[in-house]
């Protein structure tokens, strides 16, 4: 399994439109795609314009299928990602799970 953690800064201002696109991302792709395991996204309640992605993949491929999708490719790599000031990428090995 492939983890995958992603802090996210936006851009002042943007928290409630980011949240709706990723609501509206969510059950088109993450919901629909077999090898999407886990979707998750959180808000800091005091800390705004931020949001936190947790990701859960089969494989590797299934990481790739996910981000060539054509809804990735237009709500997240493409309105989403105009809201972003900068993002990290962390790549995670499940450890303990319960």
């Amino acid at each position: 399994m492939l983890a995958k953690v992603f802090p996210i800064q936006l851009k002042p201002g943007n928290q409630a439109l980011a949240e709706e696109i990723v609501r509206e991302f969510a059950p088109l792709g993450p919901g629909a795609e077999e090898g999407t395991l886990s979707f998750r996204v959180y808000r800091h309640p005091a800390n705004p314009d931020y949001l936190l992605f947790v990701e859960h993949f089969a494989s590797q491929s299934a990481y790739d299928a996910h981000t060539g999708s054509s809804t990735y490719k237009e709500l997240i790599a493409g309105r989403f990602a105009e809201l972003i000031v900068d993002f990290v990428e962390h790549d995670h090995e499940l450890l303990v799970s319960l």
